[in-house]
């Protein structure tokens, strides 16, 4: 098939590299001149493991190309995809002003049937905005498709080459057929698609990272209810995961979540609920406990050094929301990075990919390094904010040599407080005795 992708960020880039991988020709299309030259270089605007060799591969073998011009992308093209971003707006709601834009050009450029899909995150009625705004500038008939995405940052790849469900909202059948051949090759072992109107398919979305975000913030809950109890949360996390109604996954408890999608989901599932006159209560306290959570290690250093903590040199080990990606959006880190500079602390840090952009935020007010070592040199304290897999095993002795005082603060639990305590740290884990 023929495929026009509008917008090269993580949904599109992985979406239009993984469709070429199939066979298909693809164009991902962007409004940024300089990314669309990058791209053509070779060059890409994320990390996303795997995803440079995938794009290069199909731009050598000529299926996938990148252009700024969407009427040259669109036209004759089976399936458009819309992937642009939703970013919240002041009042938490998503602005789907680049959605609609893109909808009203893809309407212009359409020279014969094509079935539009939303891969975006988009609040519920979006389908029916993005027929309204097309018709109003085209006669060429059409077809209007939701089709979320549910890539984790960090195994994207993996999670579009292999999905677990493959979710398409729309009630027309050409549009299903064509969408179902689309995916075909992506199900051939295991059929996981899922047909459903379109309005239940963007609230699909909204709804499982809402879930997925509840569970996290309960469970942060319960390890702050541990730290007052003198319970172990890891022996909890680990007796409720072996129920199987429960599931162990996302049930680890750490500073709080971050990144591109929970947040900002999250403020889009409340704003369309108060739109719609009604509430989701247990969401409103998932955001709260999630904002809460981010400056718990903060709050864990002032406990411990108290006013002493103004001069003190804290180092920051992983500045990205989490392992595998270099997206700070959201992140934890941000929230301990202002706090502990407020309070008087002197910054240093260091993220296997993230240090870039951390630096291009913060300047010179932070100080970033190479090499994790480096980082924690002259270092008052220690705090792992990121999982990344080259700190779950660090050589500890080493990291005891460099620092100034052996203050550990586990946001992820990741380490053994027995351990550590018996090799002479002072260790304070989440929800850890």
């Amino acid at each position: 098939m023929r495929l026009a992708v509008l917008g090269t960020g993580y949904v599109g880039l992985v979406a239009g590299a993984g469709f070429a991988d199939f066979g298909n020709e693809v164009t991902c299309v962007d409004v940024d001149a300089d990314k669309i030259a990058r791209l053509r270089r070779g060059e890409l605007p994320i990390y996303e493991p795997g995803l440079d060799r995938l794009v290069a591969t199909n731009s050598a073998d000529g299926r996938l190309s990148f252009s700024t011009d969407i009427a040259e992308a669109v036209r004759g093209a089976d399936v458009v995809i819309i992937a642009v971003g939703t970013p919240s707006a002041a009042d938490g709601s998503a602005d789907l002003s680049y959605v609609l834009s893109a909808a009203e050009s893809i309407g212009r450029a359409l020279t014969g049937w094509a079935v539009i899909v939303t891969k975006s995150t988009v609040p519920v009625g979006t389908a029916d905005r993005i027929r309204q705004t097309i018709g109003r500038v085209t006669d060429v008939p059409f077809a209007v498709a939701s089709n979320p995405e549910f890539l984790k940052e960090g195994d994207a790849l993996n999670d579009f080459m292999k999905p677990d469900r493959i979710v398409i909202g729309s009630d027309d059948g050409r549009a299903r057929e064509t969408l179902r051949s689309l995916y075909a090759p992506f199900v051939r072992t295991n059929d996981r698609m899922l047909f459903m109107d379109a309005r239940s398919a963007e609230l699909t979305k909204y709804a499982s990272n809402a879930m997925l975000a509840t569970r996290i913030s309960f469970m942060n809950d319960v390890a702050n209810l541990c730290d007052r109890l003198g319970a172990d949360v890891e022996a909890v996390r680990r007796g409720m995961g072996m129920d199987p109604r429960i599931g162990a996954k996302f049930l680890f408890p750490g500073i709080g979540y971050g990144g591109s999608c929970f947040p900002k989901d999250v403020k889009a599932a409340l704003a369309t609920a108060q739109a719609a006159g009604t509430q989701l209560e247990i969401l409103e306290a998932v955001h709260r406990v999630n904002e809460r959570q981010k400056g718990v290690l903060v709050d864990k250093m002032i406990a411990h050094f108290g006013a002493r903590l103004r001069g003190r040199t804290v180092a920051l080990w992983g500045l990205a929301f989490k392992p595998g990606t270099d997206d700070t959006r959201e992140a934890p880190s941000l929230v301990m990075i202002d706090r502990l500079l407020a309070e008087g602390a002197i910054v240093r840090g260091h993220d296997p990919v993230a240090n870039g952009v951390i630096r291009a935020r913060f300047g010179e007010r932070v100080a970033l390094f190479d090499n994790a070592y480096d980082a924690a040199r002259g270092a008052d304290a220690l705090a792992l904010c990121t999982e990344w897999h080259e700190f779950r095993r660090p050589n500890f002795q080493r990291l005891k040599e460099v620092l100034a005082s052996p203050v550990i603060f586990d946001g992820r639990n990741i380490w053994d407080p027995t351990e550590l305590r018996g090799q002479g740290f002072v260790y304070f884990g989440i929800g850890r005795p």
